[in-house]
């Protein structure tokens, strides 16, 4: 079959499909692209005669479609994602950051930037990166350290082992991440006559691996052996369907379980096992108990410096990790007993091995204690009563419930995130879709077009502060041209208050973190508030908005927007001065050994007695 590699790419995308548990879907379910010299002739042809079979979607934001993606993909438990095409130049290297997000989450995503001439006829071609080192360079490189797989095409017959490779990576549930095939703009638009078989469906087995008999008689002993275990749910649970397994494994066991960011919604917040986020944005129930677990058992985690509090957590001595990962690298983390394992047939293989086995009355009886506690702190967070402007916590009280059980929340960077693990009441185990491997700004909105896409039976909630708006808006556009219908509560206290709050506590008064006008006395920028108007900027943008000042008036317009079926920004001051309710564990963020400063030497006395606390 005489066909353009760009032509062919397509065709094969099209052809691949994945299957676990016996349902098929899809691996590839659209492209997202911006076009320019370096792809409209090549995959933008091709994506123009495949019309529906690989239905093309516009974006406006080369890092935002990355985003999209992404939230595809994870909305998908992974086993789905979209394509990206850009051209080369500025297209291409926007891809990074996207790229990055898609990595460090383990979120699957195609990238497929143009490139440069491979015979070199043209060069140097507009927006090319002439390298005198080497001209076998091109900004595409930029993409290899945040891509799972990286190739570039040079030749039409290197096509099929390099779509081959890269769907690998996208269907391996322990290396997958970003993959990038670079496309020269000529090879692209060549022709060569490939092989039918190339183009016939193809199904890619999810496979579930079973824990080894040894390891998994290994992790049951570390488990019977404990007086106070705790299990740490991680995005592994999620993505493996795994929460059954769990509810089965817990309610046998009694064993109590915290949740990362990514494994929030492993159980129904009010289950009598489930005590809620761990780590620095955690519970004061699901810290408390971790701080004297004497065996913790982490189920599809990663361990980050959140969810550790800086290592300095678990606090027993003697502590010991049981670590159920499909990922090996992650399963030996904190020198732990590594079951390398898919999380739903690890928890039924450990069930099986413990039966007989539970925790003793009074664990059951300090955890049941404990959520207790933190739910009526939850209560009294959304219900302060706050004025004029409404705590961060009341609008979150607020979409929590207005939302439905199935509704999903969206958000990834600030304040918000942080106080949505603590508080966020969750009820399904894709409602809590929260980007926070990365924390990516920008991320908010381009991420819930990507979930609704892959879920648009659901309603999705996107919570972003006004410096993540700022970042990236763009989408609204792409949401409000496919006719997407997104709920986004923009969050505005003029500023970027997370950082803002962190640069106080460091000893640096919140310099850098405020939109003001730079005062002509201190030549700092701490003058006036800006005249933003943000809620216009988002009616310019053709979405629908609402701008309630008040706690009450903002359950109304939610109500309204969720009625609405079109995409509506709902506007929200607030006062960035009311925290939420105090988790009780450190973040390592190191302060100026020396400085002029009383409040930052302070500060660095406050930082060298917490780093005492720091496990070996």
């Amino acid at each position: 079959m005489r066909l353009t590699v760009a032509q062919a790419l397509v065709r094969f995308l099209v052809a691949q499909w994945t299957e676990r548990d016996g349902e098929q879907q899809r691996l590839i379910a659209g492209c997202l692209g911006i076009f320019g010299h370096g792809n409209v002739a090549g995959i933008g042809e091709a994506l123009l005669s495949a019309g529906d079979d690989l239905r093309y979607y516009q974006a406006r934001n080369e890092q935002a479609m990355v985003h999209v993606a992404a939230g595809f993909a994870r909305m998908s438990d992974r086993l789905a994602t979209m394509a990206c095409t850009t051209s080369i130049g500025p297209g291409a290297t926007n891809l990074v950051t996207g790229a990055a997000l898609a990595t460090v989450n383990r979120l699957p995503v195609l990238l497929l930037p143009g490139d440069v001439f491979a015979t070199r006829v043209a060069n140097p071609v507009l927006q090319e990166l002439e390298d005198p080192r080497s001209y076998d360079i091109s900004v595409n490189d930029a993409l290899r350290p945040v891509s799972r797989y990286w190739d570039r095409i040079y030749r039409p017959e290197q096509l099929p082992a390099a779509m081959t490779a890269a769907m690998r990576v996208l269907t391996d549930p322990a290396d997958t991440g970003a993959v990038t095939l670079a496309l020269p703009q000529d090879v692209q638009a060549e022709a060569y006559d490939w092989p039918e078989e190339m183009f016939e469906k193809r199904v890619w087995h999810i496979p579930r691996a079973v824990p080894e008999p040894a390891a998994l008689e290994r992790a049951a002993a570390a488990v019977r052996s404990a007086r106070r275990p705790l299990v740490v749910a991680g995005g592994g649970v999620v993505y493996s369907r795994a929460t059954e397994a769990l509810r089965g494994f817990v309610e046998a066991t009694g064993v109590p379980v915290a949740e990362t960011q990514a494994g929030k919604g492993a159980l129904h917040f009010d289950h009598p096992q489930a005590v809620g986020a761990v780590g620095v944005t955690g519970t004061t129930a699901a810290n408390t108990l971790a701080r004297h677990a004497d065996v913790v058992i982490g189920i599809g985690t990663r361990y980050s410096d959140f969810t550790t509090a800086s290592r300095t957590l678990f606090a027993d001595p003697d502590v010991r990790f049981v670590n159920l990962n499909v990922a090996r690298p992650d399963a030996v983390k904190q020198d732990g007993i590594a079951l390398v394992a898919d999380a739903r047939e690890g928890l039924v293989a450990l069930t099986a091995a413990l039966r007989g086995w539970s925790v003793d009355e009074s664990l059951r009886e300090e955890t049941a204690r404990l959520a207790t506690e933190w739910d009526a702190a939850v209560t009294a967070a959304y219900g302060l009563d706050h004025g004029p402007l409404p705590a961060q916590s009341e609008v979150i009280g607020a979409v929590n419930e207005v939302s439905g059980p199935r509704d999903v929340v969206v958000c990834a960077a600030g304040s918000m995130p942080g106080d949505l693990h603590k508080l966020w009441r969750t009820r399904d185990p894709k409602g809590y879709h929260v980007e926070y491997g990365y924390s990516c700004m920008g991320y908010e909105i381009a991420g819930g077009l990507g979930a609704k896409l892959a879920a648009p039976d659901r309603e999705v909630f996107v919570l972003v502060g006004d410096g993540s708006y700022l970042m990236m808006p763009s989408e609204l556009v792409t949401a409000v041209a496919e006719g997407v219908k997104l709920v986004v509560v923009l969050v505005d206290n003029q500023g970027f208050a997370s950082i803002g709050a962190l640069s106080e506590s460091v000893g640096s008064g919140g310099f850098g973190t405020r939109y003001r006008y730079r005062d002509a006395t201190t030549g700092r920028l701490d003058g006036d508030p800006l005249p933003v108007d943000l809620a216009a900027n988002a009616s310019s943008l053709g979405a629908d908005v609402l701008r309630p000042t008040t706690v009450g008036e903002l359950r109304e317009a939610l109500a309204a927007a969720v009625s609405s079926p079109r995409t509506t920004v709902v506007h929200v001051q607030t006062d960035p001065s009311v925290p939420a309710p105090d988790s009780g564990a450190w973040w390592d963020v190191p302060v100026a050994e020396v400085s002029e400063s009383s409040a930052t030497r302070q500060a660095r006395a406050v930082y060298e007695e917490a780093r005492k606390r720091r496990l070996p």
